[in-house]
């Protein structure tokens, strides 16, 4: 439900008249983020940002956040992490809209830089989830395994996958059923102790910027296996929980018509 008359992504159009901004002129996202502060205070910059990747064509990630394939929200065209410029519908690429693997030997365009992290061998061993991304969208879909009562984040077709925060994506953001923000990390593999220093910044960038008042935030990181280093780690910190997956299959043997001559 939105805050104001118009939904955000109405308003992002309205900050482009209101601006004055042509084609070619580049934009930052703190001018962004200054605007809506001024003219709509009541809208959290996780949303704000959000929108800022949902409405640009070539953000790999506003494949997660229900974007409209009639071209409503093609309306940015991102330059680097913290610029934009309009979409050019002549000469841009065409618009993302599903997610795509990269093709071989080809490059991927990232939301930031900064989101290109040390994640080392973990990211590429063969550990029934071929990637990340595999684990995230299944656990997306299936949160009440990790507790009951807890669901994705949603505001105003973004959802919670891949939820910005100062830069970086958070994997999950969820709502558990007291109403409090949940900040889940993912390793495919191990989980070693560095990724709790990445958990916590996450965590304290919701605390600061989306949580309300009385909303608790919490974090949950999930991994194949959790090394000693982050079970110490974690030890002194209340509202972190280790969980490690496990993968089972089951086979089921499918009846075969026989053919007659």
């Amino acid at each position: 439900m939105s805050i104001y008359e118009k939904p955000v992504r109405l308003l992002f159009k309205y900050f482009v008249t209101d601006q004055n901004i042509v084609k070619g002129q580049i934009v930052s996202k703190d001018q962004v983020i200054s605007w809506f502060k001024s003219k709509y205070p009541k809208i959290k910059m996780g949303t704000i940002t959000a929108h800022l990747i949902k409405m640009s064509v070539n953000a790999p990630s506003r494949v997660h956040y229900n974007v409209n394939q009639n071209g409503e929200d093609d309306l940015f065209y991102q330059i680097n992490g913290g610029h934009f410029r309009l979409y050019e519908k002549e000469n841009d690429p065409s618009p993302l809209y599903v997610k795509s693997l990269p093709e071989k030997g080809g490059s991927t365009q990232v939301e930031n830089p900064e989101e290109i992290e040390d994640e080392t061998e973990e990211e590429f061993h063969q550990t029934g989830f071929a990637y990340e991304s595999d684990l995230r969208d299944f656990l997306s879909r299936n949160l009440t395994i990790i507790e009951p009562g807890l669901h994705l984040y949603e505001d105003e077709g973004i959802s919670g996958v891949e939820f910005p925060v100062g830069g970086r994506f958070i994997d999950l953001l969820a709502i558990d059923k007291q109403n409090n923000y949940v900040v889940i990390e993912l390793k495919v593999s191990k989980g070693y102790d560095r990724v709790i220093g990445q958990l916590l910044r996450y965590m304290a960038w919701i605390e600061k910027n989306q949580a309300e008042h009385a909303q608790r935030v919490r974090g949950i990181i999930i991994a194949r296996e959790i090394s000693a280093d982050l079970h110490l780690a974690t030890s002194r910190i209340s509202d972190v929980e280790l969980f490690e997956y496990d993968l089972s299959v089951s086979l089921r043997k499918v009846k075969q018509n026989s053919i007659s001559g």
